[in-house]
């Protein structure tokens, strides 16, 4: 399976990102009403972790079934799919981090969802007007967008410097890092949450928790603005 996806222009309407859902898919659509949004002709891009934390979880898969509504696999869907594979997982961590659940459903749910989740892309594209926007959860680990383009289409999952640093890493904005992606327009990822949108280099983080005590971000595309503001200001 191809986990690399690239989505064409849209020609009708407004495409936007959103960061982490965490199981708050309420309060997500009430983001997309307060922002306009239009299902017969606009897109929301998801950086992932749609499930976990939040009461609504089990919501994503009627979301992932929306014509309009496309997300990357955050860490968080990865740690069902390895759950799932009886990969070695933590799950005294994981039911902390929100995954009581998918770790207390039946095993045949567990499966749906895993399943689900693994058909998920890793790394996105989408095409502007003003050039590519690329989304990954947590971070490019490469320099260049191509090169991750290359890694993710041809080597994954062996390429494991490539699962975590496009899902778990969190070095860019641990160090400040402002240099940027070659060879993409703006990359946009959530996994670290924040008081507000914060651009370093190229690279958007858009995490601002509104699955927790903060607020959803919602990014338009084409101009790369943001258009979801908190009613007042946040801390």
């Amino acid at each position: 399976m191809n986990k690399f996806a690239h989505h064409p222009r849209n020609l009708k309407g407004r495409d936007f990102a959103v960061g982490d859902i965490h199981g708050h898919f309420e309060r997500l659509q009430a983001a997309l009403d307060s922002a306009g949004f239009n299902p017969a002709v606009d897109r929301l891009f998801s950086v992932g972790d749609l499930v976990d934390r939040g009461p609504q979880s089990e919501q994503c898969l009627e979301w992932l079934d929306r014509p309009w509504f496309f997300a990357v696999q955050g860490n968080h869907e990865a740690l069902a799919i390895q759950h799932h594979a009886r990969i070695s997982v933590d799950e005294r961590m994981y039911r902390a981090s929100g995954g009581a659940w998918f770790l207390d459903a039946s095993p045949d749910k567990q499966r749906l969802y895993a399943q689900r989740f693994a058909q998920l892309p890793v790394a996105m594209e989408v095409e502007t007007s003003r050039g590519l926007i690329g989304m990954v959860h947590a971070d490019c680990p490469y320099p260049t967008w191509r090169q991750l383009r290359e890694f993710v289409q041809h080597r994954w999952p062996a390429d494991t410097y490539t699962d975590e640093g496009c899902q778990w890493s969190r070095e860019r904005i641990k160090r400040g890092d402002g240099s940027g992606i070659r060879d993409v327009r703006a990359v946009i990822v959530g996994h670290t949450p924040l008081r507000r949108a914060r651009r370093l280099g190229n690279v958007w983080h858009i995490d601002t928790a509104g699955w927790s005590e903060g607020y959803f971000t919602l990014m338009e595309l084409e101009a790369l603005e943001v258009v979801s503001v908190p009613e007042r200001p946040v801390g």
